[in-house]
């Protein structure tokens, strides 16, 4: 996994949302109910997940001492879409 990581179900969503993401996990341990609509958003945005680990290993990855059941990896922004436009 790469450094540039978000861990957790509410900032994961909010990144998925946005388009900010090239990459979900989910712990394969994880309660259905909590992640079925995460899959089902990052199906619907075209965001490949990958079921891994538990979620202690997860969290363990990720480098957080709380077990969590998803985290993502933020793609890579480049410096054109980075940029805003002068008022």
């Amino acid at each position: 996994m790469m450094n540039n990581m978000l861990v957790g179900l509410k900032q994961s969503k909010k990144a998925v949302e946005a388009g900010e993401v090239g990459q979900a996990y989910v712990a394969h341990d994880a309660e259905s109910n909590v992640v079925t609509p995460f899959l089902a958003l990052c199906k619907k945005k075209g965001i490949p997940v990958e079921r891994c680990y538990d979620m202690k290993e997860l969290a363990k990855v990720c480098k957080v001492e709380v077990p969590t059941a998803v985290a993502v990896n933020l793609r890579e922004i480049t410096q054109s879409s980075a940029e805003i436009s002068p008022a």
